[in-house]
């Protein structure tokens, strides 16, 4: 009879051929570990309504769906023909101030990464791209002539345009580290810079710079590339190309006014005489 660990690293095969990032991968394998320890657990719609309400008391909404979506990619590879619905979230107006990142504090940041030539770089990059932690890798130093780069993510390919003088700072950092071809941003050990390895130090740089933990994270460089590009062009199609997004609703998200901001047009309204 088949393990437990055996039959969740099928599922990781499986979820690799879904073409599922390696972070998707390991949060849907230990949302299913989790799942099928339960004491109770039987593979049926009865017990997963049941799992759906524990779920509910545990965690915030979007949690619960994030553990929902693992679990329905498990019983598409179990060969279930049903699923678990997702609960409904009523969507946020704004962010609230204590996990706003602007401009401001992503010059604070850089300025805290400068002592950590790789860590600046890439920060710089991820913020000025939009690209996801994931694609880091496809910036290679042998495309850097090209003013592009293709990356793959997630089953879809698409280009994206590197900025005149972030390729000019990323060409000397390869001169100075003698990378002539490969990704520039790697370990010491000359693996590809990962999720883990660029958070711990994002999180570090963030402390030196006086920031809160809630603020620091990479994708929070992505939303912020979102949020300047549309201020910009006001091309809601452009920037979900952009980002990689199959979904409009999806790229909406990243647009979520600031608590400030949705304080200040608040204000504005003068309805309060």
């Amino acid at each position: 009879m088949e393990s437990t660990e055996e039959a969740l690293e099928d599922f990781r095969k499986y979820l690799i051929e879904c073409e599922k990032g390696i972070s998707t991968q390991k949060n849907y394998v230990r949302t299913i570990r989790d799942m099928i320890q339960q004491p109770d657990y039987v593979l049926s719609k009865e017990w997963m309504a049941v799992y759906r309400n524990r779920l509910k008391e545990r965690y915030s909404g979007t949690t619960v769906n994030n553990r929902l979506a693992a679990i329905n990619n498990y019983l598409e590879y179990k060969g279930e023909t049903w699923k678990v619905k997702y609960i409904r979230i009523q969507k946020k107006a704004y962010i609230e101030e204590s996990r706003e990142f602007g401009r401001k504090e992503y010059e604070n940041l850089l300025k805290a990464c400068e002592e950590d030539k790789r860590l600046y770089l890439a920060v710089e990059t991820l913020c000025s791209t939009g690209i996801r932690i994931g694609e880091l890798k496809h910036i290679r130093a042998e495309l850097l002539d090209t003013g592009s780069v293709n990356v793959l993510l997630k089953g879809k390919q698409r280009r994206i345009l590197l900025p005149d003088r972030l390729i000019e700072r990323l060409k000397q950092y390869c001169k100075e580290q003698n990378i002539e071809e490969g990704p520039v941003f790697v370990t010491r050990t000359g693996r590809p810079l990962d999720r883990s390895n660029l958070w711990r130090s994002m999180k570090r740089a963030g402390e030196k710079a006086g920031l809160s933990s809630e603020k620091v994270y990479p994708h929070n460089l992505r939303h912020l590339f979102a949020s300047v590009f549309y201020r910009r062009e006001k091309d809601l199609l452009k920037l979900a190309d952009i980002l990689g997004h199959s979904s409009i609703e999806t790229t909406r998200q990243y647009l979520v006014s600031s608590g400030k901001g949705h304080r200040q047009k608040i204000n504005e309204m003068d309805l309060v005489k």
